[in-house]
């Protein structure tokens, strides 16, 4: 058995692409539209490993997929977790749990699907503004 992909309906492809993409630093592996089904899908790797996808269906017609709290998460290990978290403050993403800890932060997709994020190898030492800041909303 090998793993292929974790699929997540969004609203806006757009928006979606920015998070993923500019934001976490996925890259488009594939696109495919089905006009007959009014629906587009996009997949998306990590760099460090491109065959674990995650699949963004795009709904042409407009749907109401509620909260996505239901979901769960997804998780992505990172370099350095401090730079990822300041970069995704800087377009605007909020950072729900903070990386107290140097370890872990959770954030949310422009479609509210909740975001871990770990910090590769040990834990960074702990730093400002990271260590005081408190918890946002839900993950």
């Amino acid at each position: 058995m090998k793993y292929l992909h974790a699929m997540v309906r969004v609203r806006d492809l757009d928006a979606s692409l920015r998070f993923y993409c500019d934001g976490l630093g996925l890259r488009e592996v594939r696109r495919k539209e089905y006009p007959q089904g009014r629906f587009t899908l996009v997949y998306l790797g990590a760099p460090d490993n491109p065959e674990a996808e995650i699949e963004l269906t795009h709904n042409w017609d407009e749907e109401d997929y509620g909260s996505a709290r239901n979901f769960g998460h997804l998780a992505f290990r990172v370099d350095d977790i401090y730079a990822l978290c300041s970069h995704l403050m800087k377009q605007g993403v909020e950072i729900n749990r903070p990386p107290r800890d140097g370890r872990m932060a959770f954030v949310r997709s422009p479609d509210q699907i909740s975001i871990e994020l770990l910090q590769g190898g040990d834990p960074l030492p702990a730093a400002e503004p990271w260590a005081s800041m408190s918890n946002r909303g839900g993950w």
